[in-house]
């Protein structure tokens, strides 16, 4: 402990004191958690009343405060991205969603919503009292900056970089409160095996992607087929911008194709704002802090700095997309998936980017639970369901039967394009549609 902010030490206990009835409480974003302030503020349930805590994407296993108290009594837990574990709270009513577009976070948290007490989960502190913001850089420091009370969660096993320009760096004299104690592993996220159709549709993206391509990749089977593809290819000099570093970047650098080299912005960096992936991942920030730029929501997702690179490449995944275009990618009518997060930034960016190309990838069908083939490309967006990206701003969709640019199409030429890559057993039914509405 750092003997001049000694007197900012204090329990989880004490520290969550500072809630009161009726605040906004942050809790942060993705694999980045206030652990000890989450526990010891649901030992409070009861005691306080109306306290809202907004998160999203959390991967751990448990949110003590809703898991506390599932009547509501004292808690009421918010989400801007629906994660995996979230899913299960929104089945027992025990989520709200609110929508966003990531990049345009950090300006509601500074005109539009309020925050009363920020949990900011950091490092553990150099001898100068800077820490790290460990995994998730998201928008913490636009939330602290306008909270009331900032407390610091020091946890030993986050990953020590501070970005080589403080770019991912806090002080101990920026909070109100600091607490430290013992940890669980850091929570960890794996994906399933590439399937044979995302096999199929990541050949054909590879195909797209030339040298010195900065990569911006989705989590998912495409992405991560993509990566390992890349990892085998003839190509040289990627790089990375992206809204979630995970381990497909890692088996990238490890294969010497991501070297940053080529980047107008960040050369010679990797950059991104969440981590989220295995431990190796994890270690690998902590190993060698000197290869990355981790940023803010503010850097990372603005699409005006993408533009600013060459040959962007966004790759994404999609639910459903319609003849027009237009994509649902986050809910199954009614029933929330995920967020948008950040996939119309990194659309928008690729879009602007000299050689730039934007991707959305989905298997052209899938099995209901009764085992009936459905068309993941449909007439329309069916009623219940979210259209997440405009017809405008999706410029290249790709299925495991090919790859088509929408943009610049009439609304008849995109409806053909489509259609070319959905599955055979649906065209005749596309068509119909298609003849009975464009013509």
């Amino acid at each position: 402990m750092l003997n001049e902010f000694k007197s900012k030490y204090v329990t989880p206990e004490q520290a969550v004191k500072a809630v009161q009835s009726g605040d906004w409480v942050d809790y942060g974003f993705g694999g980045g958690y206030p652990e000890l302030l989450d526990k010891a503020l649901a030992a409070r349930k009861g005691e306080v009343t109306d306290v809202k805590i907004r998160g999203g994407l959390v991967i751990r296993p448990r949110i003590e405060v809703v898991e506390c108290d599932p009547e509501q009594i004292s808690f009421h837990y918010y989400s801007w991205h629906i994660g995996d574990y979230e899913r299960k709270l929104q089945s027992r009513g025990l989520v709200q969603f609110m929508p966003m577009i990531l990049r345009s976070l950090p300006d509601l948290y500074r005109h539009h919503i309020k925050v009363d007490v920020a949990f900011v989960p950091v490092s553990t502190p150099d001898d100068k009292g800077y820490c790290g913001l460990g995994i998730s850089n998201y928008a913490w420091r636009t939330i602290f900056e306008n909270a009331r009370i900032v407390i610091f969660e020091i946890n030993e096993k986050l990953p020590k970089l501070q970005g080589v320009d403080g770019s991912h760096r806090v002080h101990l004299s920026e909070a109100d409160y600091i607490v430290e104690g013992e940890h669980e592993d850091l929570p960890t996220r794996t994906y399933k095996e590439a399937s044979e159709i995302d096999i199929a549709i990541a050949k054909l993206v590879v195909n797209e992607i030339p040298d010195g391509a900065v990569l911006s990749l989705g989590v998912g089977g495409v992405p991560f087929a993509v990566a390992n593809m890349l990892a085998d290819s003839d190509l040289k000099d990627l790089g990375c911008w992206t809204g979630t570093i995970s381990d497909a970047f890692m088996s990238l650098y490890r294969a010497g194709k991501l070297t940053n080299g080529r980047k107008e912005i960040d050369k010679g960096l990797s950059s991104w704002n969440l981590a989220m992936g295995s431990q190796e991942l994890y270690n690998w920030l902590d190993e060698e802090p000197g290869i990355f730029h981790p940023g803010d929501v503010d850097y990372i997702h603005s699409p005006e700095r993408m533009s600013r690179m060459s040959n962007f490449i966004g790759i994404m995944g999609g639910v459903q997309l319609d003849l027009m275009g237009q994509e649902n990618a986050e809910s199954a009518g009614k029933r929330q998936l995920s967020g948008i997060g950040g996939q119309l930034d990194f659309l928008e960016g690729a879009f602007r980017s000299q050689g730039g190309k934007g991707f959305i990838c989905l298997n052209a069908a899938r099995k209901d639970k009764e085992g009936n083939l459905k068309s993941n490309i449909v007439p329309f967006i069916p009623g219940g369901s979210v259209v997440s990206g405009p017809r405008t701003m999706i410029q290249y969709v790709a299925t495991e039967y090919g790859v088509v640019k929408l943009s610049g199409l009439s609304l008849r030429e995109r409806a053909q394009a489509m259609i070319s890559i959905a599955h055979p057993a649906f065209h005749a039914e596309l068509e119909a549609y298609a003849k009975e509405t464009w013509g």
